[in-house]
């Protein structure tokens, strides 16, 4: 995957002085288990560093700039082991610039009964820090995640797993850059968007290119490059030639390749995770990229087609918090209306993420009417099934808002084979004709980024932390 930066989340135990240096102790003791198990757990995907004790505002406060200042500290976790009068959290919690989570949780999971007493009821009161910390983070306007359960519970652990993604993807979100080879497609409205209002409030940078600045990378791959990449092909999928003669279904693919290493090329000299391609701006292009694009996709550029950037850096956002796990580019179709199985089939005309792919996809070259440009080669496969979510940004003038909707992927069953294009099936929820309307009425694009590794829940956490107007699908 394309590399992201090292992270780590640092872990603020809350308490005060009142319980006296003993029972600080051990508040110390059962965070420094705590945090050892966390680690060694094998759920979570970044590590767990503990802090000092939080027992007044000037360590809480000095903790928080530190953490704002360290580009690898993704975020924070909480637990309050004991009371911790809140407004020692204000200073700090104000200044706290990255995401926040509050692990409402407490290191016994059952209340001793035959031995509990006095010393270890005040030692032991998350239930009564949780709510006065809460309520300081609800007045602050935190947008913080809150997962409650026990901390030892692999279920919780997960919950935890899951906003580190979300985190890790908002503070990449600020380093997305997106070359944008030519513009948007021309007459199409939901590609369009304020590109300095979505660098103010997503991080995203997006620059133009035109074609002639990638064309001129292109052109000065060598043949010996090209051709070490056509055998790196032929190990990883399978060759189907159709109607083409031998060699001029391989010059075909190897302009694919030659693509391939130029916009690489390009991307990484330029620091970009993220790019845009547009069939109506091709000059100097014997093909538009179909297979180079999938293979950039499957590394982990965030990508859309017809210029749409703005889905180009949702993609690369959600294949960060989805470590590009089942997670690409894709686009409203056709739809299957039998009665009773009733779906979507999603694709593009050549670029679908092969990360979504269920069996080995296999090279084809065939037409595109669109682009007027040699027959492109492209990865032609049948998507999985699952659970997942699928998102469309689009600008509304006034403001930035985000659709959000469950579906239900599923495996096809039936061949298509005169369709030379890579196949992705679902139904929206709660069922297809209000998944299909809500979308319609709430103005849904036709370009989306689909994941069946993420939910729901981890996007709109990421929408309230960049401040993002989103609309769930029910």
């Amino acid at each position: 995957m394309l590399a992201i930066s090292k992270k780590e989340f640092w872990f603020v135990v809350g308490s005060q002085h009142l319980y006296g240096e003993e029972a600080l102790q051990e508040v110390r003791d059962h965070a420094a288990e705590m945090v050892e198990r966390l680690n060694d757990s094998g759920n979570l995907p970044y590590p767990v560093v503990l802090q000092e004790l939080a027992v007044t505002a000037e360590t809480i406060t000095k903790i928080m700039k530190e953490v704002n200042y360290r580009d690898e500290v993704a975020g924070v976790i909480t637990w309050m082991h004991t009371f911790s009068p809140a407004k020692m959290w204000i200073r700090g919690t104000k200044l706290l610039q990255k995401p926040l989570l509050h692990l409402a949780t407490q290191y016994n999971e059952s209340i001793p009964w035959e031995t509990i007493d006095m010393d270890f009821m005040n030692l032991n009161q998350a239930a009564h820090g949780d709510r006065e910390y809460g309520f300081i983070n609800a007045r602050l306007q935190k947008q913080n995640k809150i997962v409650v359960g026990y901390w030892k519970k692999a279920a919780i652990q997960k919950e935890i797993a899951a906003w580190m993604d979300v985190a890790v993807a908002y503070n990449e979100s600020f380093g997305i850059k997106v070359a944008r080879f030519g513009d948007n497609m021309r007459n199409v409205g939901v590609t369009e968007g304020d590109k300095v209002e979505a660098q103010i409030q997503f991080g995203w940078t997006v620059d133009y290119f035109g074609i002639g600045d990638l064309v001129q990378v292109i052109d000065a791959v060598t043949d010996e490059e090209v051709n070490a990449l056509f055998e790196e092909y032929r190990n990883l999928y399978d060759f189907d030639q159709g109607d083409y003669e031998a060699a001029i279904w391989e010059a075909h693919v190897k302009v694919q390749a030659k693509q391939e290493i130029g916009i690489r090329r390009f991307l990484e000299a330029g620091g970009y995770s993220a790019f845009t391609t547009n069939f109506e701006d091709l000059y100097g292009m014997q093909q538009l990229p179909g297979l180079a694009v999938q293979r950039l996709m499957a590394e982990g550029y965030g990508f859309a087609g017809e210029g749409d950037w703005k889905t180009a850096a949702i993609d690369r956002l959600m294949k960060i918090m989805a470590h590009n796990k089942a997670t690409g580019f894709m686009e409203d179709y056709t739809y299957e209306l039998t009665e009773g199985q009733e779906a979507i089939l999603q694709s593009h005309m050549m670029e679908v993420d092969p990360v979504l792919a269920v069996n080995k996809p296999k090279i084809v070259v065939s037409p595109l009417s669109m682009g007027d440009r040699e027959d492109p080669a492209r990865l032609v496969f049948d998507g999985q099934g699952g659970e997942g979510v699928v998102v469309s940004m689009a600008d509304f003038g006034t403001h930035y808002k985000l659709l959000i909707n469950e579906v239900d992927a599923f495996e096809p069953t039936e061949a298509a084979p005169k369709l030379p294009v890579a196949r992705v099936m679902w139904t929206p929820r709660p069922n297809f004709h209000q998944g299909v309307k809500q979308w319609i009425e709430t103005g849904g694009g036709h370009h989306t980024v689909v994941s069946l590794a993420l939910t729901a829940d981890q996007i709109e956490t990421w929408a309230k932390l960049v401040g993002l107007d989103y609309v769930t699908i029910k």
